[in-house]
């Protein structure tokens, strides 16, 4: 059965577009479409959408404060389509944090190619959308896990898509100031992966930045990789390094999970924990294999806790997984894979 969809939208240009967009998909129908959130609330009740789709600045009533009301009263899965300006990316992320499902860019008119691609990213965000669990996963408070006080050539990876941005905040919030750098991959458009660093790194022990090319891993620092671009970790001497790289996209993203984790694979082998956290498809699935192949720690997170469970769901059909963990619990396995690992280079050392 299609996906109901319900566009709102104060111009009536871009809910044209979008119904277009979303109308050429056969996963997907457009059951109505609104300019602003009073007219909305109305066609929620009548059409009973599966997914709306969400601007943020509109008139009468603006759509994060829409989107706070719905998820308090009436809980269903929302893509926010927003600008690709800083405002705007700001206010997506903030939409994440109020119960949004995913972000994709507003299309750009008049640009065959970039209508294609703005059409792919589109539809998937909203067929993903349908199968998210919206206002009923479990869900409990991230604590802080104890600092390790020590400083090793050991990091983590981490990968996730639809539902990532808030998992990620619970997993990253709980790492102690001193854990091992890391580098992240969540599927997000250009621009507001500056944003998503931002505000983690306002709410995180551990300091957090959009990664540039050359940009160093080191105790305490998260490296977020950029929308729009390929992250690689590549080996620099006695150091790694992030490098960044084509728009190409693999799996159908850019970032993707796979590239960067198949990257960590041959910069570090099994000097490295990973996590693949929740989101629609199976990017990543294959790079979890070959890190757990290759003598590292990998956790997948639970279906219970995950917005959508197909990434995690297909590395655990692969049997990429060590462990399948509720979200609370990632961080601190992680950890305890950098005691172990700073545990046996101990070990080796006394013996010499």
């Amino acid at each position: 059965m299609a996906t109901r969809v319900l566009i709102v939208d104060d111009s009536a240009m871009i809910r044209k577009l979008l119904t277009e967009l979303l109308g050429s998909d056969p996963r997907i129908k457009v059951v109505g479409s609104a300019n602003d959130p009073l007219q909305a609330r109305e066609m929620i009740k009548q059409l009973k959408p599966d997914v709306i789709t969400l601007d943020v600045e509109m008139p009468k009533m603006d759509g994060l404060t829409f989107l706070d009301h719905l998820m308090r009263l009436h809980p269903m899965p929302v893509v926010m389509v927003s600008s690709l300006t800083q405002k705007g990316a700001d206010a997506a992320i903030r939409a994440m944090e109020l119960g949004a499902v995913d972000i994709v860019a507003k299309p750009t008119l008049g640009i065959a190619d970039g209508l294609r691609e703005a059409a792919e990213t589109l539809c998937n965000a909203v067929v993903g959308a349908a199968q998210a669990r919206v206002g009923n996963r479990e869900r409990a408070a991230p604590r802080r896990v104890q600092a390790l006080s020590l400083s090793t050539d050991f990091f983590f990876v981490l990968g996730a898509s639809t539902g990532g941005t808030e998992a990620l905040y619970d997993v990253l919030t709980a790492l102690p100031p001193d854990a091992p750098g890391a580098v992240v991959v969540q599927h997000i458009p250009p621009v507001f992966s500056r944003s998503f660093a931002e505000r983690l790194d306002r709410a995180c022990a551990v300091r957090v930045g959009e990664a540039f090319d050359g940009a160093r891993l080191a105790t305490g620092q998260v490296w977020i990789a950029p929308g729009g671009y390929q992250l690689r970790v590549v080996r620099d001497g006695a150091r790694y390094i992030c490098r960044i790289g084509e728009a190409d996209r693999v799996n159908g993203f850019a970032p993707s999970v796979d590239v960067m984790f198949k990257s960590a694979v041959t910069a570090a082998g099994s000097n490295l924990a990973a996590g693949l956290l929740t989101g629609m498809g199976d990017d990543g699935a294959q790079g979890l294999l070959a890190l757990r192949q290759h003598g590292a720690f990998t956790c997948v997170q639970d279906e219970a806790t995950s917005v959508v469970w197909g990434m995690p769901g297909a590395a655990f059909k692969l049997g990429a997984a060590d462990a399948v963990l509720p979200l609370h619990q990632v961080a601190e396995r992680l950890m305890d894979a950098a005691r172990r690992h700073h545990s046996r280079l101990s070990q080796g050392e006394s013996r010499r």
